[in-house]
């Protein structure tokens, strides 16, 4: 290898590895300092599992429990309601004529343009205007979550709409395939993989919201694991408590991507022997 390709090649690995090293560091020393058993970044007594055991025996663990069912319930909700909005809806924009396609696809995009404040303040106004229709509690919750995910949606399953031969479609209806028949047997099944990036992703920024759950959830004491913290820390600051609950989120989300992965790269191959 010659010396010029050998330094560009160095530095290339080491501007990737810098990258990773900022993105991926902080959730490491988070992972180490969980074992710590303080806030104040130091080991003591050595490490210990002081921290996790007060997952269970804190005075803590009703409301962490408490928040974990309110945010699973509130993720679930959110994305399933919006990918099947989605789903639906971007069917129906494929097949627009083109100037009110692009009109339609541009005001899909106003809510991932906007600031997140000015989409909360938004909707607590809108249900402010509307409350003895949208009592305050969870309905609220999900359908601010579904307003912010479903336009993600869109834009997960679209390119893969776009790929598909429209002859597949016709084909379906000229074997005897009533049009929802041909959407369900025939679309579905090729739009799946943009279906299931876009339910994930919408799980996910379900799970992760604060902002737009902080501003609609109302004097009703529900309280996601975002809001949870938030309250929490504002009161007593960020205890070792704190830091084991984000290192299993962590070592969890790191396990299913990696699954994930493995799963997509052995359909690969198996696709390459086939």
């Amino acid at each position: 290898m010659k010396k010029g390709n050998l330094m560009r090649r160095i530095c290339a690995d080491g501007y990737l590895g810098l990258v990773l090293a900022l993105l991926y560091l902080p959730i490491f020393l988070i992972i180490i300092f969980s074992f710590s058993g303080t806030s104040n970044f130091r080991f003591p007594d050595g490490f210990t599992f002081d921290s996790y055991k007060a997952l269970f025996d804190s005075e803590q663990s009703a409301g962490l429990l408490s928040a974990l069912k309110y945010t699973a319930i509130l993720a679930v909700s959110a994305s399933v309601i919006s990918t099947i909005l989605g789903a639906f809806s971007t069917i129906g924009i494929f097949y627009l004529n083109k100037r009110v396609k692009k009109a339609v696809l541009t005001v899909n995009q106003l809510p991932m343009i906007n600031s997140e404040i000015v989409m909360a303040v938004s909707l607590m106004m809108f249900f402010a205007l509307l409350q003895f229709i949208f009592p305050q509690g969870m309905t609220r919750l999900i359908i601010s979550h579904v307003a912010f995910c479903t336009p993600y949606v869109v834009l997960s399953i679209l390119p893969r709409l776009q790929k598909m031969d429209p002859n597949m479609y016709e084909a379906a209806l000229d074997l005897g395939s009533s049009p929802f028949g041909a959407m369900i047997k025939v679309v579905f099944p090729y739009i799946m993989p943009g279906i299931v990036s876009g339910f994930a992703m919408a799980f996910t920024l379900s799970l992760d919201d604060f902002i737009i759950t902080q501003f609609n959830k109302g004097d009703t004491g529900i309280e996601t694991l975002s809001t949870y913290i938030y309250e929490d820390a504002r009161v007593k600051s960020l205890e070792p408590f704190w830091f084991a609950v984000f290192s299993i989120f962590s070592v969890v989300m790191f396990t299913l991507l990696l699954l994930i992965n493995i799963k997509k790269s052995g359909n690969k191959e198996a696709k390459v022997k086939q």
